[in-house]
Formats: structure tokens, C-alpha cells, sequence
């Protein structure tokens, strides 16, 4: 059987409700393998008990431990920028000794961190040691030079010198300056300065200079800095000024005063620095060689771990009886794979050697079963797009096989045009040759959309190239690939010229541009539009007409494959109630109205009948029977409009489909509730007298009726006003829908000749003008033309004719006959849990 086929997806696979009872000592490797084999769903059987209560919570503490020290080794190898090692094969771990593993290696990661973490401050509070000895020499040096300089020039024998100068001032008070060095962010030295200017009122003087980018000790990340010293007087200032570089997160450093000392110093420190450089480097050797062992067995762990924890919290939902030797579960599954899962359960049994086998039996119940659908890589996506509206009740039919060719056919509706079709087709195939590369990459946000749609904008692709012919358009140029137009000139003396000649030259064919071309012998243009038609007084309104009409006829259609849909679902519920009082009007309603206006549409374009259909549709409602605008004045009959009238007894048959549309409105919303009070009446009388005939019925109930009696048992207290109102909601919802989503469809002419009018425009008013233009002109409208074309027809048009597609399907389509309120079967399978995150 093809999975995932078309045939396969209408309604959901069949399930059933099973009970598995488990021996206590095999119960681990059972859930093991029904985890391989992925196609159980294990219902809690212990809600209402907490976490820490559950029997398997100490085994889950340990593996979420785990988890957590794989997902620290992830980040540690990350950011060494390592490879990890693909999982080669199945050798798993016991739990105990992955445990001890992971507990062992965190310790060594940790330690050699710390050690490297301290090692590297070390280094980085030397570095700015060094560059304090260095630059605060250097202000010293260069103080001193300047204080020789002075000196020796007050000493000098000059006129201006002073007599007493040899004499000494012992009276004179000494003062000491102290002085504070350090380096600080080159961002904060000026409000460090004018901080520092305030607090000491000016009896300061700093002395900096940039030192560049630095690694900061702290933080461990570079920074721009500048060295600094400080001079002082005084011990209060002395405190002040620790404060401030305290506050702003200057590293403050010993420096000597005396030249000898500085340089001997900064000896111990470059030594000291060569050291740790030779420390460090060994320990980056032995760190890399412990993360390399990491790497290769990482991805193996956290698979193994992903799986025991999985397996730990499956164990917690299953009840344990008070023996504590038997385990027993309760799962859905897939009636075609229960054949798997036994085979499971006996390869498990043999394994262990046990002489009891897991028991699996089917449960009676009425709950409503979890959804299933299986698909393939193309069907996944369109079956993504039905399942955001809602997901499919259990065996409903389901929306996705028509989804995959009718959402591409109206996308490709409103998007048609054959050059841009080719370069969505390219953009798609590209993604689809090299789904394997882009499947193991990490996307961003929006590849990763459009490479989990490809198939999707594959097949849109495809429509558009399909409906560009049809529109014989390509970047808004006609074409001619199914031959020459066949419209001609009326007059003899024109026919022998080309339409192309006659549009320059109107003396050519002077009634062309007066009554217009004839069709020659050939007959109509073989495939889509004619050529001839484009760039033309009359194209617009002739292009809006067929657009809008193939619309009404397009939507209508969908509308009704929808509720004969609901046809589908009544018949297969054995919901006769609803086909009688919902289906049969319903199609009633909509085809009186609005398939009759499909059918006149149809009938104008095969018999090229002159009808005004609008006047047809509002004199159906406002003049019954007034066919063709019939009025007497004075004995005198007068007929307004005689082209409407298109077949004989047209005026009786739309009086017919009037009062069938009607009559179809009361049969909607009065016999369905009064016949389920009638029922439930009937139920509770034969309740009352006989109850349950006998408990082994269940076993002969087909699932049908067990999912029909679970929706009686629901609704054992029937309040007819809530359905009376419920099918009135339903009714005026139908009715008002009918009128409003067939308007809705002419989004799709709406959108179609926006698409074309603005290709229209790029190519005429931008390429054209350029090529008019010169060369110089050439080259830039070529490039606004192709950016246009790119962003606005390419990236938004598309996404705007896809959100139009979108919302036709759920919103006019899909309400029609699909509830969607099913829940998604969830299985408890190793290769799902693979994917998540750790």
C-alpha cells in the first residue's frame, strides 16, 4: 500500500483502544520497543496523581540530570567550534553507567574551566601590569626629564636669576604627592576625571593615555582602555579617589616610584607572563582533547538519553497494580498496525526469556479516537494547511486530497502568468533537488517555511505556467505559441496585412478601429486567450468579464463539492436525519440561485447570446417572471431588454428555482430539531421501561455506532431551544454564506488583474520607457524592472494570492462540511522525540 496516497487520506486510519498488561520486570524493554516501532498513543492513567508521587519520578530526576550535562557539553563544544560526531551505531549505555560517565566528564570540563578561567585573569591582570609599567614610566620619565630641563635653565648665570638662589629655604613646609595608577574603559575616562575633579575640588591631577583594545579580567571580553595615574595630596583624597575607582571599574596596580624597582618589575612580569602563556596553551591541549572525546559519543548520548526519558515519563501514565508486578496501560492504535506491535511485544518476550508475554487486547469504549493520517513528504505539507484551520474529527472526511489540487489551481488563478511561473518553478525545483542538503542544515525562520512548503510551491508553479497560457501572457507580453491570431480585417483590401501593421497604420483597415476585426475561417484561438486581444482599447473590459464570470463559476463549483462532501460524511455516520433536512436543501438553495447563474454563464459563452445577466438576476428577484423587462402602459405592452430571454419557458423555470430557494430556507431550520425531540422522547421512554438489554452488545457494535452512542450519551440532557437555536445559527449561517462567499471568489478576478495590471506597468512604463530612452536608460530600467519584478510580483504578489487561496479553502470551502475539532494522534515514537529538543 502506497502510504500517504491521496485514496488513504479521505478519512483517517482506523483505531481502536487497547490494553496492554506488562510484566513489572520487562516493562522498560517493552516500552522500548513499542517506542521503535512509533504507532501507540498511551493514555495517563495516574492523573490524579502529582509528579513526585508517580512510581518512575526519581528515574526522570536522573535523566532530566542528564540532560541538563549534555546540554552544557553541547554548548562547551559549540563554542570550541567542534564537530560532533555522527551516531554510528546502537551501542546504548546502561543507564547507571551513563550516568557515572556524564557525572565524571562534567567534573573534568568543570575543573579545567575554572582552571583556565583563573589562569586567563591571571594573564589579563598582568598584561594590564604591564601596560601600566610601561606607560606610567613613561610619565614619569618624562616628568623627570622636564624638572632636569627647568633646573639646569634657573641655574644658568642669566640676569633674571635670582641672588639668593644658592641659599637654602629650611623654613619653607614640604609637601609628599601620593599617586594612584591603574586602567579604566577608554568610555568612562571622562566622567572618571571630571568625578574626580569634583570630589577633590580641583587638588588632582590626572595623567592617561589609550592603550587600545585589552582583554578585561572580569568579564573576560576585550575592551577598549586607557592607562591612568592620578596625583594627589593628602590621605582624604587618597580615599576619595579608591572610592571613585571602585565605582567605575578601574583595576588599580602597584607601581613603584624608583626607576630600578619599575624595571625590575616589569622583568617578574614578562616572565611571569611567559608562563602562564606556556600553562594556558597546555591547558587549551588538554581541554580540546576532552571535548573531542565528547564530541564523538555526544549525539549518541543525547539520543539515548531523549529516549530513556521518554520511555521513564510513558511508564509514569501506566497503572500498576498492588502487587507492584504487573503493569498495565491503555493506548490507541492504528488498526492496521497492530500486527506490528505484536510482533514487538514477542521479540520483546523472547529476548527476556519470560515465560509471560505482554498481554494486548482491544478495549470497548466511547471516547473519540485520536486523528491519523498517513503521508508522505508531498502530502505532509497540504495536509499542514487543512490541519491550521482545525483538526479532522475521527473519520471525517478530510479536506487535504482536494486541497493538493485545488489550493495550486486558485493560487495559480490570481498569480497566472507563464514568465513568472518559471521562476517560481525554478526557485522550487531548486529546493526540491536539494531537499537532502537543506533537510540536514539549520534553516532560518523563512527558508526554513519555504523549504517545508516546497512541493506546495511546486505544484503552484506548475498551475501558473498552466494558467499563464490560458491568460497568454508572459511578464504581461502576449504570446503566440498555438499560432497567429484569428481575427482579421473585415474589409478585403486589409486582410493581407498583419494586425501588427494595422495598429500603426490605421488607413490599412479603417473599420477595424470603427466596428472592429472579424473572426477569420479557422474558428476561435485554438488554446487561451487570443493575442490579438492584448494591448487593445477593449482589453480591460473584456479580460474583467471573462475573469469574473470564470470566478463565480470556479467558486461555485468548490462550493459545492463542499457540501456534497457533507454528503459524504452524513452517509458514512449513517446521519440520514442530516442528509434529508440539511444536504437536500442546502443543494437546493445554492444551485437555484447561484448554479443557475453558473448554468447561464456557461449557456452565454457556448451560444454567444447577448444577455444581460445582471438584469436576468435582479428581475429574478424583484419582477418574478418579468423575463425580459417586460411593462404595460395603457393596453400597450412594451418589451425593454428582448436579449434576455434565452430559452423558451425561462421566465416559469426561474419562478420554480425562486420558490425552491424559499421553501429550502424553512426546511433547513424547522424539521431537524423537532425531529430529535421526537427521538429523544422515544429514547428516554424506552429507557425508562427496559434500559440495557443485554451488557454483550457492545462487543457486536461497530465503531460507527459506538461514536454515535458516545454523542447520545453527551447530550443525554436535551434543551431544545439550544437546538432550535444551534439550527437556526446553522441555517441563517448557510443562507448569508451562500450570497457572501460566492461574492468572496471574486478575489480571484480581483487579484488576477492586479497581477497583470501591475506586470502591465513594470514592463511598459519601466523596461520600455528605458529601451525608448537610450542606453544610459537601458541598464537601470533593466535593473528597476527586474527588482520589481522580483520583489513586488515575486515576493508579495505571491504571498498575497497564497493568503487569498488560504482563506477560499477554510473559510468557503471547508465550512461547508468540515468541523475540525479532532485531536491529532500523538504516538509515542523514538523518531519524533529524536527530532525535539533536548
Amino acid at each position: 500500500m502506497f502510504k500517504g496516497g491521496t485514496m488513504d487520506m479521505f478519512r483517517s486510519e482506523e483505531m481502536q483502544l487497547m490494553q496492554l498488561m506488562m510484566p513489572a520486570e520487562s516493562a522498560h524493554d517493552t516500552v522500548a520497543a513499542l517506542g521503535h516501532v512509533g504507532l501507540l498513543q498511551f493514555k495517563d492513567l495516574n492523573t490524579d496523581k502529582s509528579a513526585f508521587q508517580k512510581s518512575y519520578s526519581t528515574q526522570v530526576k536522573r535523566c532530566d540530570e542528564m540532560a541538563r550535562k549534555l546540554r552544557f557539553f553541547h554548548d562547551q563544544v559549540q563554542k570550541s567550534e567542534l564537530i560532533v560526531g555522527a551516531r554510528m551505531g546502537q551501542d546504548s549505555w546502561e543507564l547507571d553507567e551513563l550516568e557515572a560517565k556524564l557525572d565524571e566528564l562534567e567534573s573534568e570540563l568543570l575543573e579545567i574551566n575554572g582552571n583556565s578561567e583563573r589562569l586567563q585573569r591571571s594573564h589579563s591582570e598582568l598584561m594590564e601590569l604591564q601596560l601600566v609599567l610601561e606607560k606610567a614610566g613613561g610619565f614619569f620619565d618624562d616628568a623627570q626629564h622636564r624638572a632636569s630641563a627647568a633646573h639646569f635653565e634657573s641655574s644658568s648665570g642669566t640676569m633674571e636669576a635670582p641672588l639668593l638662589a644658592g641659599e637654602s629655604t629650611t623654613d619653607s613646609k614640604t609637601v609628599r604627592l601620593g599617586f594612584v595608577a591603574g586602567v579604566i574603559q577608554q568610555e568612562k575616562l571622562i566622567a572618571f576625571e571630571r568625578l574626580l575633579f569634583r570630589a577633590t575640588r580641583g587638588n588632582m591631577f590626572l595623567k592617561s593615555t589609550a592603550v587600545g583594545s585589552v582583554l578585561d579580567p572580569t568579564t573576560g571580553e576585550k575592551q577598549e582602555k586607557a592607562v591612568f595615574v592620578v596625583f594627589f595630596a593628602g590621605e582624604r583624597a587618597r580615599t576619595k579617589i579608591l572610592k571613585i575607582c571602585e565605582a567605575f571599574g578601574a583595576n588599580r596596580y602597584p607601581f613603584p616610584e624608583e626607576p630600578a624597582r619599575q624595571r625590575q618589575m616589569n622583568a617578574e612580569v614578562t616572565a611571569r607572563l611567559r608562563e602562564l602563556h606556556t600553562t594556558i596553551e597546555a591547558g587549551e591541549r588538554h581541554r580540546e582533547s576532552v571535548l573531542q572525546n565528547i564530541a564523538v559519543n555526544l549525539d549518541s548520548w543525547t539520543v539515548q538519553t531523549k529516549q530513556e526519558t521518554a520511555i521513564y515519563h510513558t511508564l509514569n501514565k501506566l497503572s500498576v497494580d498492588t502487587s507492584r508486578k504487573v503493569l498495565v496501560a491503555e493506548a490507541w492504535c492504528p488498526v492496521s498496525g497492530k500486527q506490528q506491535v505484536q510482533d514487538a511485544l514477542s521479540e520483546v518476550a523472547q529476548r527476556a526469556n519470560s515465560s509471560v508475554s505482554t498481554i494486548f487486547q482491544p478495549l470497548v469504549t466511547y471516547e473519540q479516537p485520536p486523528t491519523y493520517f498517513q503521508t508522505n513528504k508531498i502530502t505532509h505539507s497540504f495536509q499542514e494547511i487543512v490541519d491550521a484551520y482545525g483538526v479532522a474529527k475521527y473519520r471525517e472526511a478530510n479536506p487535504a486530497p482536494f486541497t493538493i489540487v485545488t489550493f495550486p489551481f486558485l493560487f495559480a488563478v490570481m498569480f497566472g502568468d507563464f514568465g513568472h511561473g518559471m521562476l517560481l518553478l525554478a526557485f522550487a525545483l531548486w529546493m526540491v533537488l536539494r531537499e537532502k542538503i537543506m533537510g540536514r542544515q539549520q534553516l532560518d525562520e523563512i527558508i526554513g517555511m519555504c523549504f517545508g512548503g516546497r512541493y506546495v510551491m511546486l505544484l503552484m508553479a506548475i498551475f501558473s505556467i498552466y494558467t499563464g497560457l490560458i491568460y497568454n501572457e508572459c511578464f504581461s507580453i502576449p504570446m503566440s505559441i498555438f499560432g497567429k491570431s484569428h481575427w482579421a480585417c473585415a474589409e478585403e483590401s486589409g486582410q493581407g496585412y498583419s494586425l501588427l501593421q494595422i495598429k500603426f497604420n490605421e488607413t490599412l483597415c479603417p473599420t477595424a478601429f470603427e466596428a472592429g476585426l472579424s473572426m477569420n475561417d479557422r474558428g476561435p484561438y485554438p488554446f487561451g486567450v487570443d493575442p490579438v486581444w492584448h494591448g487593445t482599447k477593449t482589453e480591460l473590459s473584456y479580460l474583467n468579464s471573462v475573469k469574473m464570470k470564470l470566478s463565480i463559476v470556479l467558486g461555485v463549483a468548490q462550493m459545492n463539492a463542499g457540501v456534497v462532501l457533507s454528503l459524504f460524511n452524513q452517509r458514512y455516520f449513517r446521519d440520514k436525519l442530516s442528509i434529508i433536512c440539511e444536504f437536500i436543501p442546502q443543494m437546493i438553495f445554492l444551485n437555484a440561485l447561484f448554479g443557475y447563474l453558473c448554468v447561464l454563464i456557461i449557456a452565454k459563452w457556448i451560444s454567444g447570446s447577448y444577455a444581460d445577466l445582471y438584469h436576468i438576476m435582479i428581475y429574478m428577484f424583484l419582477q418574478p417572471g418579468n423575463v425580459d423587462c417586460s411593462s404595460t402602459t395603457d393596453g400597450v405592452t412594451t418589451v425593454g431588454c428582448p436579449r434576455n430571454k434565452m430559452y423558451a419557458g425561462q421566465a416559469g423555470f426561474q419562478v420554480f428555482l425562486l420558490l425552491a430557494a424559499f421553501a429550502a430556507v424553512p426546511w433547513m431550520l424547522i424539521p431537524k430539531p423537532y425531529v430529535l425531540k421526537k427521538r429523544h422522547e422515544a429514547r428516554m421512554a424506552q429507557t425508562q421501561h427496559y434500559g440495557r438489554v443485554s451488557p454483550h452488545d457492545e462487543d457486536s457494535e461497530t465503531p460507527n455506532q459506538r461514536l454515535t452512542a458516545a454523542a447520545h450519551d453527551e447530550h443525554e440532557e436535551f434543551d431544545f431551544g439550544e437546538i432550535m437555536v444551534h439550527q437556526m445559527i446553522h441555517t441563517i449561517e448557510f443562507v448569508l454564506g451562500a450570497v457572501s462567499n460566492t461574492a468572496s471568489y471574486l478575489r480571484l478576478w480581483a487579484l488576477s488583474l492586479a497581477h497583470s495590471q501591475l506586470s502591465a506597468v513594470f514592463y511598459d512604463r519601466v523596461l520600455m520607457a528605458g529601451v525608448s530612452s537610450g542606453k544610459p536608460a537601458l541598464f537601470i530600467a533593466f535593473f528597476v524592472f527586474i527588482i520589481a519584478t522580483l520583489g513586488v510580483l515575486m515576493v508579495m504578489e505571491t504571498l498575497s494570492a497564497f493568503l487569498h487561496a488560504l482563506r477560499l479553502h477554510w473559510v468557503e470551502f471547508q465550512n461547508k462540511f468540515y468541523h475540525g475539532d479532532g485531536y491529532k494522534f500523538a504516538p509515542f515514537s523514538f523518531t519524533i522525540i529524536e527530532q525535539e529538543e533536548l
